[in-house]
C-alpha cells in the first residue's frame, strides 16, 4: 500500500509540473500576442523606389524586377517655349527613361537604364543600410544610392564649347553621383526624407560667372515629402539645392522642384507630376536644371512602375 501511495504521489508531481510548464507557455504566448516584439521594422515609408526627381529609401525586393518608365514633356508656359502651339508642352519631349532595378536582397538592388538626354546609359546600386523600427530604437531609415552614367554622344556634341586644346578622353563621358537618403515615416499619412548628394563630372565647360568658375564637383542637399490622402492616393514633392558658387545667383540655373500625386493600382504605381527639371537622372538634373517655374518653365511628366517576380522567395 505504501509503495502504491508513493507511486501515485510521484505521478501527481510529474503531472503538476507538466501542467505548470504548459500554463507558463500559454501565458507567454498570450503576453506576446498582447505585446508583440517592439523592434518591428517600419514598412512602406514610400510606395515606390523613386518619387518625382528624388530617389526614395525603398529598394526592389529580393528576386523582384522593378521596371520603370519615366517621361518628361516640354515646358508648359509660353514664355519658356510652351503654350497652345505645343499643346502646353505635350508635343515635345525633354527626356524619356527606361530603367530596370533588380533586388539582390530585400535591402539591396542594382539597376540599369537608358535616357534620351545625352543618350545616357547608367548603372546604379542601392542599399538600405538601416531600417526605422516601431519602438524608435532606430528612428529613421538610411539608404545609400550610387549611380554612374556614360554618354555615347558624338564627340562634336560632347566637346562643343570647350577649348580645342583639351585632349579627348573616354573618361570625359562619365558622370557620377553618390547620395545618402535619410527618411522617417511619422504615421500612415506622412513620410519625409533628407538627401545629401555629391556629384562629380569628369568634363565641364569651364564657364565663369561672377568670378566663379564651373567646377567638376557639386555638393547639394534635397528634401522630399509624401502625404497620403487615402490608402492608394497621395501627394508628393521634392526639391534640391546646389552649394555651387558658380550656380548660386547665376540666372542661367535653377533649383529642381517637383510637385505631383502618387496613385497605386495593384501591381502598378503611377506618379503624375510637374517639375522644372528637364533631366531625369541625378547626374543630369542636379547640375543642369535651367528652367524657372515663375516663367512657365515647368513640364508635365509621369513615372510608371511595375514589379515582376523573377525568383520566388522560399517558403
Amino acid at each position: 500500500m505504501t509503495k502504491l501511495f508513493g507511486a501515485i504521489l510521484c505521478c501527481s508531481f510529474v503531472l503538476a509540473g507538466t501542467t505548470s510548464f504548459a500554463q507558463t507557455d500559454d501565458l507567454e504566448k498570450l503576453l506576446d500576442s498582447i505585446s508583440p516584439p517592439q523592434d518591428t521594422k517600419v514598412s512602406a515609408t514610400f510606395k515606390a523606389t523613386k518619387l518625382i526627381n528624388a530617389q526614395s529609401t525603398e529598394t526592389a525586393k529580393k528576386g523582384t524586377l522593378d521596371f520603370r518608365i519615366t517621361h518628361r514633356f516640354g515646358n508648359s508656359g509660353g514664355e519658356s517655349g510652351g503654350g497652345v502651339h505645343t499643346l502646353w508642352g505635350w508635343d515635345n519631349s525633354e527626356d524619356i527613361r527606361f530603367s530596370f532595378d533588380y533586388g539582390l536582397t530585400d535591402k539591396m538592388h542594382i539597376g540599369f537604364a537608358r535616357s534620351k538626354r545625352q543618350e545616357n546609359l547608367d548603372g546604379s546600386f542601392k542599399w538600405k543600410m538601416l531600417s526605422q523600427t516601431t519602438d524608435n530604437k532606430m528612428p529613421v531609415t538610411v539608404t545609400l544610392f550610387l549611380d554612374a552614367a556614360y554618354t555615347p554622344v558624338r564627340e562634336t556634341d560632347l566637346y562643343a564649347g570647350i577649348d580645342s586644346s583639351v585632349t579627348h578622353n573616354v573618361a570625359h563621358r562619365f558622370v557620377y553621383v553618390s547620395q545618402l537618403l535619410i527618411a522617417r515615416k511619422w504615421n500612415w499619412r506622412l513620410s519625409t526624407e533628407l538627401i545629401a548628394s555629391y556629384n562629380h563630372r569628369n568634363l565641364v565647360k569651364g564657364y565663369v560667372y561672377d568670378g566663379h568658375a564651373e567646377t567638376n564637383d557639386i555638393v547639394s542637399v534635397g528634401g522630399a515629402i509624401r502625404f497620403k490622402l487615402t490608402k492608394r492616393f497621395g501627394l508628393v514633392m521634392d526639391y534640391f539645392h546646389n552649394f555651387s558658387p558658380y550656380r548660386n545667383g547665376n540666372p542661367a540655373y535653377s533649383d529642381p522642384l517637383g510637385i505631383g500625386c502618387e496613385i497605386e493600382t495593384g501591381g502598378h504605381v503611377f506618379t503624375l507630376n510637374f517639375t522644372n527639371a528637364s533631366g531625369i537622372i541625378e547626374n543630369d538634373f542636379i547640375p543642369n536644371t535651367t528652367d524657372k517655374w515663375m516663367k512657365g518653365g515647368f513640364k508635365f511628366g509621369f513615372n510608371i512602375s511595375r514589379a515582376f517576380t523573377i525568383v520566388r522567395p522560399k517558403m
